[in-house]
């Protein structure tokens, strides 16, 4: 099994910054990919930022340009930077992983952690 363990979510202006942290742990052979989606209510999950295993990025037009995603390889942990927030950036943050097991790919999610942007 594969646990995913988000930290960094919070209460925070317009115009503020947060860092979400998300560490993998558990059993598998390598990550293929890690990234961010986000669920604001009444509204459907959507991709906020994606990492894969070289390194290329893709990113929601929303958010290019304010935030960053990153990838600490050795640590197993996936990093999402959060700038110039906005109201509309509201919304529960999941983290989400694509590993190796054996010889599948299995997706896997996180609890989830809600970032409030609001004055």
């Amino acid at each position: 099994q594969v646990q995913l363990v988000e930290s960094g979510g919070g209460l925070v202006q317009p115009g503020g910054s947060l860092r979400l942290s998300c560490a993998a742990s558990g059993s598998f052979v390598a990550i293929n990919a890690m990234g961010w989606y986000r669920q604001a209510p009444g509204k459907e999950r959507e991709l906020v930022a994606v990492i894969i295993s070289g390194g290329s990025t893709n990113y929601a037009d929303s958010v290019k340009g304010r935030f960053t995603i990153s990838r600490d390889n050795a640590k197993n942990t996936v990093y999402l930077q959060m700038n110039s927030l906005k109201p509309e950036d509201t919304a529960v943050y999941y983290c989400n992983a694509v590993v190796r097991r054996g010889i599948d790919d299995y997706r896997y999610w996180g609890q989830g952690t809600q970032v409030t942007v609001s004055s």
